[in-house]
């Protein structure tokens, strides 16, 4: 999921606009940074706020690298946020909302960048997550990394925001041109220091990190963040998935990390391989329970489909219902929305 075609296209020198197509493809760009690009927009962000432009423009492999990067430069002077960010996004955000009166505004924000901002709210959140697990050193410097990560200007994260307002031209231009061209980056007065995009990105229909053989999210100087299905996750963790056996299941200590494996290696094959019994049968199904340790117990209703394939066999579905459930029809009944005393289908399919 990179939205690459898009990305090269404007590259290109194709029409840049505010379709929500081409910003949700800038949030979700997974190729290397438009490094000149880049800079010029940095620059031309620094001019839009009447400041004088950075003595230098330096680049990093990822949001990581340039946090490390910063905390060893001396000659950075203060940080100029607040100028080159905040205050435009604050002018044009009232221009418009004088324009448009607050339910005018509220619908236009839904129609634009409240479509992208959930998924990509997260997406950086998990980032910062990240960045921090792996530079913090113990030694009391997590609370100065929480702050260079908050100090951030989100580059093509920023998609969302740049969706709701016109970019081509105005105060938020320069912010534009580096969303377009390259990941997070960090203005301050003698220095502007600008990441990489990552080089992978794979996410599930919910828009969350989802992988289950190597990266979820990867930049090009290594730095990469391991997830199932939005779930952080050891990279080591995915590599044993593949040699699961209903033992290692059950010894696994840490529970989300256990519904992870039972899920990988599927329900109903853990059934049958850890032989267990069923709870409840009846003319609706089969009623099966797994107890794990220090967790919910798994309850799941076997039911057969009453329609049969085109080859003429019967297709098994599984149904994950409360721990509560004690019957298969009551199970079933609840996938419905109904009490077990009123499902009576004519037909079950």
């Amino acid at each position: 999921m990179t939205g690459t075609d898009e990305l090269v296209g404007a590259g290109a020198g194709g029409a840049v606009g505010n379709g929500a197509g081409f910003w949700r493809a800038c949030a979700a760009a997974a190729v290397p940074a438009d490094r000149a690009r880049a800079e010029a927009g940095v620059r031309r962000a620094y001019r839009q706020a009447g400041l004088k432009e950075p003595e230098r423009v330096v680049c990093s492999g990822s949001p990581r690298a340039a946090v490390a990067l910063i905390r060893g430069l001396r000659d950075r002077g203060p940080s100029v946020r607040e100028a080159v960010r905040t205050a435009p996004w604050a002018l044009e955000r009232r221009r418009l909302h004088e324009e448009l009166g607050a339910a005018g505004w509220s619908a236009h924000w839904a129609a634009t960048g409240g479509r992208l901002w959930e998924s990509t709210e997260a997406l950086v959140e998990r980032i910062r997550r990240g960045v921090l697990e792996g530079s913090a050193d113990g030694r009391g410097n997590e609370a100065e990394i929480r702050l260079l990560l908050l100090d951030a200007v989100l580059g093509q994260h920023d998609a969302p925001w740049l969706a709701a307002f016109p970019t081509d031209d105005g105060p938020l231009a320069g912010l534009a041109e580096v969303c377009r061209s390259a990941g997070w980056w960090w203005p301050f007065a003698g220095v502007a220091v600008v990441s990489e995009r990552p080089v992978a990105l794979h996410r599930d229909e919910a828009g969350r990190l989802d992988r289950g053989d190597g990266p979820a999210l990867a930049y090009p100087d290594g730095f990469a963040l391991h997830a199932w299905r939005g779930m952080p996750v050891p990279a080591a963790f995915l590599t044993e998935l593949r040699a699961l056996t209903p033992e290692r299941i059950r010894s696994e200590e840490n529970a989300e990390l256990r519904r992870v494996m039972l899920e990988h290696y599927g329900y109903e094959r853990y059934l049958a391989d850890s032989g267990a019994r069923p709870l409840h049968r009846d003319e609706t199904g089969t009623l099966w329970r797994i107890d794990l340790d220090g967790d919910e117990p798994v309850v799941m209703v076997e039911v057969l489909n009453s329609t049969p394939e085109p080859d003429g066999s019967r297709r098994t579905y599984w149904l994950r219902v409360p721990p509560s459930t004690r019957t298969a029809r009551q199970g079933v009944a609840w996938t419905f929305g109904l009490h077990p005393e009123v499902y009576a289908p004519l037909r079950e399919t």
